[in-house]
């Protein structure tokens, strides 16, 4: 294939590029840099079958250029982070919907194949045992900011959906689940880079809440050949699909088993959410994916365990 990834300078997305250039595609990166970085693709420096166009997915006519030339597009450009999204509600609400709109008007237009990358806060506050792409949407007011981040991407969603039903565009949903691995950084919230990065500097590692939110990690190395795999499959076109890890644990006892795997002498100090966010901010109890459609679609299986991904967080770090 000859790929357009948005986003492409990013944790997920930089990843994402280096997969498709092992397997011998071309990859073209469209990334503003604002929250990627071109370090993250230095090792692609100098393939002849990739480039990186530095430029906005709100740029309707470089969009529609570089697409055009393309058959295949990843879209993994989105304002990310809590603090992001709470920081910057404006700008983050026309990146993740006016972009998305752009990049999948020319997607149709050009015949392309679509994927959008959504996520696990799509379904708010819903706490259910095992998320399916079915569960109901539980949100809070849409005039708290936290939640217009789950909001924007609902639409996004929606709009792939829509544009994949009345003009047969081939589009795949994907649903995150708090992807982790190398190049991920804590820098917008990640919990995992930030502990560890926290332990490793024998600092407090600091929890936000009472810690006994429950959260699933998923291995960015298990997501994505299952990425891949979803746009290679044509049963998978016009679906959400969830795409995460099986292991849950609590944030209180993830921070427990950061500093158990770095050796630190680090102690666990409890924020108060209106410390870190600000006065209003909401946040869910537990979110855990039920994976069951991937695994039919594609046999997904997930095969790292959560040490697995923490000390692939340590190893990066320490260079």
């Amino acid at each position: 294939m000859k790929a357009v990834v948005t986003g492409g300078a990013g944790f997920i997305g930089s990843h994402l590029c280096d997969y498709l250039t092992a397997q011998g595609h071309q990859v073209v990166v469209l990334d503003d840099l604002s929250t990627g970085s071109e370090s993250n693709l230095e090792q692609l420096t100098g393939e002849p079958d990739f480039e990186l166009v530095k430029g906005s997915i709100l740029d309707k006519g470089l969009v529609n250029d570089l697409i055009s030339e393309c058959d295949t597009v990843f879209h993994l450009a989105a304002a990310v982070g809590v603090h992001t999204i709470v920081d910057k509600p404006l700008q983050s609400l026309r990146t993740n919907l006016h972009g998305t709109e752009t990049v999948v008007e020319a997607a149709a237009r050009h015949g392309a194949r679509f994927l959008v990358a959504s996520t696990s806060e799509v379904y708010g506050k819903n706490d259910t045992d095992g998320l399916t792409e079915d569960a109901d949407r539980i949100l809070g007011s849409p005039l708290k900011s936290r939640w217009s981040y789950a909001a924007a991407k609902g639409l996004d969603e929606l709009v792939a959906y829509v544009y994949g039903q009345e003009t047969g565009l081939p589009t795949v949903i994907t649903r995150f689940f708090n992807i982790v691995g190398p190049r991920q950084t804590g820098r917008y919230g990640m919990v995992v880079p930030r502990f560890v990065g926290q332990a490793l500097a024998g600092e407090p590692i600091t929890v936000y809440g009472d810690g006994n939110q429950r959260r699933c990690f998923g291995s960015v190395f298990d997501i994505i050949p299952a990425v891949v795999r979803l746009m290679d499959t044509p049963a998978a076109y016009n679906q959400a699909v969830n795409l995460g890890g099986l292991e849950e644990i609590s944030i209180r006892g993830l921070a427990e088993r950061v500093i158990e795997l770095t050796g630190s002498t680090s102690t666990i100090e409890y924020v108060p959410y209106e410390k870190a966010y600000g006065e209003g901010y909401e946040d869910m109890q537990r979110r855990m994916p039920d994976t069951t459609l991937a695994g039919e679609l594609i046999d997904y299986r997930p095969s790292r365990r959560l040490d697995d991904i923490i000390n692939s967080i340590i190893e990066y770090k320490q260079g």
